[in-house]
């Protein structure tokens, strides 16, 4: 156990590698409780929202979500969150536990007549449960990603959402706070391993999710993230001029993934030769190689340009890679 955003966390149960492998192959278990809920309603809702976060959210319909950033004036990305729909003018936002206070406060502050923000995040439990036979173990049935329903597991009322952060099918089950111990019993009882914060690093930066504080920062934006594709430049929002104005001039850096050719695990923090540096890096189980993101100039970043890292005073050899680092073969 560790502290997190001042929570205790798991960072593993049995070990990351096996965890790993479970959601990789089987179905995994996360107790996510400690993200961040945002209720924004009301008439003018979507026109708050609009304001401030990068995705265009006229485009989600009731019963949908989709990715966005929440941006500064600089284009610079205060954090990455999911946005649900739940009616016309009633809308979830799930945020990054360290965040939670200041996104909140972010919206809150920007409301506008016939808007209302609250922090909901004490009110809820969330389990995510990811792996090819996650809805199998569950005994849900396939749904679009980025959806979700109002449903139930063994008796337990629960918003079932088609979303997750490991590269898998899976789920993340939204309950109400005082049921949530009950439903990771019920849901472990399925055979779905317990997994920690370790096995959810290595996951999320093989399918190269990227993780806010180390890849994504206030100080970095969209475009030079790889998340133009997040923003809707054809209207306004937030630091829309600026990511327009990057967009077109082109970013001086790019955040690009790489695998090590040499036997070294790349960390947060170390150079890369020429004037990058890592962001994030770990040991990919599936690999069994050193795998990592970080930013380079932007004319190193294209997929099988070799780069250099400075593993502890060392040089490393390492390749550049089309995104993400690991994705099941579809047989």
């Amino acid at each position: 156990m560790v502290p997190f955003a001042g929570w205790e966390m798991p960072v593993q149960y049995g070990g990351v590698i096996p965890e790993h492998r479970a959601v990789r192959e089987d179905a995994g278990a996360f107790d996510v409780s400690h993200m961040g809920e945002i209720d924004v309603e009301g008439p003018r809702a979507e026109q708050l929202l609009g304001s401030l976060l990068s995705n265009d959210i006229a485009r989600v319909g009731i019963g949908e979500a989709q990715y966005t950033l929440l941006t500064n004036e600089r284009g610079g990305i205060v954090d990455d969150l999911i946005v649900y729909r739940l009616d016309r003018c009633r809308f979830l936002l799930i945020v990054n536990a360290s965040n939670a206070d200041l996104d909140f406060r972010w919206v809150r502050d920007r409301e506008l007549p016939g808007s209302d923000v609250r922090d909901v995040s004490d009110e809820y439990g969330l389990i995510a449960v990811q792996g090819p036979r996650s809805l199998e173990r569950l005994g849900i049935d396939d749904a679009p990603g980025f959806t979700f329903v109002e449903g139930e597991i063994d008796g337990i009322a629960c918003m079932i959402n088609r979303t997750g952060y490991t590269g898998e099918k899976g789920v993340e089950l939204m309950v109400m706070a005082e049921e949530a111990g009950d439903l990771w019993e019920r849901v472990i009882s399925r055979g779905v391993k317990p997994c920690g914060l370790g096995a959810r690093d290595t996951l999320r930066l093989e399918a190269c999710f990227p993780l806010h504080g180390n890849d994504i920062t206030p100080d970095t934006d969209a475009i030079s993230a790889g998340l133009g594709w997040v923003c809707a430049l054809d209207r306004d929002f937030t630091g829309s001029d600026e990511l327009r104005r990057i967009k077109q001039q082109g970013p001086k850096k790019r955040l690009a993934a790489f695998v090590m050719e040499e036997r070294a695990v790349p960390r947060q923090g170390m150079p890369i030769a020429g004037g990058g540096e890592v962001t994030s890096g770990t040991h990919s189980p599936m690999l069994d190689r050193g795998i990592g993101m970080g930013y380079v100039p932007a004319g190193t970043a294209e997929p099988g340009t070799e780069i250099t890292v400075d593993v502890r005073g060392k040089p490393r050899r390492a390749k550049i890679v089309r995104k993400p680092i690991y994705k099941r073969e579809e047989h």
